[in-house]
């Protein structure tokens, strides 16, 4: 029987140019007895692993779950800047939080790159860790006044060093006015998660991969309970699996999921200045270089082009669109050798969730809502959730407390919207398909059909035989839409994930869209 396969090591078919330019992760045998441990992660991305190395720096017996290969999440598909120049801005966040909660998450974001560095110098890892600027500059819709205000308020939240300038200075593109952001930083980002894999291990801490979380449970019998029946029980559960699959509806109307693109291109070594690019532009456009070894190239990594989850008809317009903005900003850009898509985590107020799971158990954690600043979310949320289990003081619990409230006028109305959005999403449920019969659905593609009272999604591999699967996303039975670029079953309520042939690639859902054989 032809079919699409799971991606080896990814959440979509489209290849990140980490993975071209890395020995692969080690691979780690599946769960096959079960274990107590002090605490159990959930996620091998940069937050789980992250977390587990931290708290064996503590002496904590830990043990990882990973439902597929490591970085097979969002990590593995990121752009790995490592900044403290937020992308929701400090004159929002000063608005939402007031000065000292601006203070707080300029500290948390700056702090996690210092954090980076010293795990790279203390555990020697080779991951092209860089030091460098930030350019933060305007698109042609821009007016100086931004600029003006937002070094004010990065000022006032404690940034030092901020230059406002006329021109960059930079080689191979000139973004006109901007701000400079000093000290920021990038890394390759397998080459770091293999060596804190390493580090993890050498502390006496246990990977499981290919183990897929049926439930956790936190209180006095907390446990990690996976799909053949094992368990694996501890003292505390952290969920660190970008958005959490336990939380079935709380956290999921504050954070919303958006698909991000990326493009790689050839640009001849030497040819464009090595920074970190970001423009004020809605959706942002952000930018870096990735050095490639033994080569006369390097890199040049773009994305931007950003929507909600599940809703967009035609995912490769969007890198067609970043494609002709590369072109039209960097002429020595050449052929374009990667393109892929990621998904984010956006809250409604701007800052991302580390803590105790809202009306969950004390020691139950979770770590989620990047806000397109994984990297160092990751990281900042691991100190948080290491301090909270050590039962130590950390400055910024409160902050990103995942129980949070922020009742300031641009918050309420961003969670109105987006729950606006997801609401009438649900409407699908009473509406035909996008064909009325499988055999409209051409070969290597997916399209929902109404087959008497539900919706039904149905993948055409490229050998011509018809797939056939639920359309109801098992989370809270939105209807899924093809997302034609990854290859992938998509769900444009809360962001959950599948393959052509329903399986699941990404939470909330916890589970494969219904067969219907």
């Amino acid at each position: 029987m032809a079919i699409t396969p799971k991606p080896a090591h990814s959440s979509g078919v489209t290849e990140s140019s980490w993975f071209a330019t890395a020995a692969p992760l080690p691979t780690y045998p599946r769960l096959s007895s079960s274990l107590t441990t002090d605490v159990v992660i959930v996620g091998g991305g940069i937050a789980g692993l992250t977390t587990a190395y931290l708290l064996g720096r503590a002496s904590k017996q830990v043990v990882v779950l990973e439902d597929g290969e490591l970085a097979s999440g969002e990590s593995g598909r990121t752009t790995a800047h490592l900044s403290f120049a937020l992308d929701d801005r400090y004159t929002t966040l000063e608005e939402l939080f007031g000065k000292e909660g601006a203070q707080l998450a300029a500290e948390s974001h700056r702090t996690a790159v210092d954090v980076i560095e010293e795990i790279v110098q203390r555990e020697n890892i080779d991951c092209d860790f860089t030091r460098l600027d930030g350019y933060l500059f305007l698109p042609q819709t821009g007016t100086p006044k931004e600029l003006d205000e937002e070094l004010a308020a990065a000022t006032r939240a404690g940034l030092q060093g901020l230059r406002r300038q006329a021109t960059a200075g930079t080689q191979g593109f000139e973004p006109g006015e901007c701000l400079v952001f000093p000290n920021q930083g990038q890394f390759h980002i397998l080459k770091y998660l293999r060596g804190l894999t390493e580090a993890i291990t050498r502390q006496g801490g246990r990977i499981f991969t290919n183990t897929h979380v049926e439930a956790v449970q936190g209180g006095k019998d907390a446990r990690a309970v996976v799909r053949e029946g094992l368990e694996v029980q501890a003292q505390a559960v952290v969920v660190a699996t970008n958005t959490p699959f336990n939380d079935r509806v709380v956290m999921h109307t504050k954070q919303h999921p958006y698909r991000t693109y990326v493009v790689g291109a050839r640009v001849p070594k030497g040819s464009v200045t090595k920074a970190l690019y970001w423009d004020t532009a809605d959706p942002y456009h952000y930018i870096r270089l990735q050095e490639v070894e033994n080569t006369d190239y390097d890199l040049l990594i773009v994305g931007g082009e950003d929507h909600k989850t599940g809703q967009e008809e035609d995912p490769e317009d969007r890198l067609r669109c970043l494609e002709f903005w590369v072109r039209a900003h960097f002429p020595t850009a050449g052929e374009i050798e990667y393109r892929w898509s990621g998904q984010v985590m956006e809250p409604s107020d701007g800052l991302g969730y580390a803590g105790r799971n809202p009306l969950d158990e004390d020691n139950l954690y979770i770590i989620t809502g990047d806000s397109g600043h994984g990297m160092t979310h990751g990281t900042l949320g691991s100190l948080i959730i290491t301090d909270l289990l050590l039962g130590a003081e950390n400055p910024w619990a409160k902050l990103y407390d995942p129980g949070r409230v922020t009742v300031r006028f641009e918050s309420v109305k961003e969670f109105v919207r987006e729950n606006v959005n997801v609401a009438a999403e649900y409407t699908e449920l009473l509406t035909g398909g996008d064909v009325k019969t499988a055999e409209e659905v051409a070969p290597g593609t997916g399209a929902v059909l109404r087959r008497g009272p539900t919706k039904v999604a149905v993948y055409r591999d490229e050998q011509g035989q018809a797939h056939e699967c639920s359309a109801i996303c098992p989370h809270l039975g939105c209807v899924v839409h093809w997302n034609s670029l990854e290859k992938s079953w998509d769900c444009p309520c809360h962001g959950s994930r599948f393959t052509a042939l329903g399986e699941l690639l990404s939470g909330p859902a916890n589970s494969n869209l219904a067969s219907l054989s």
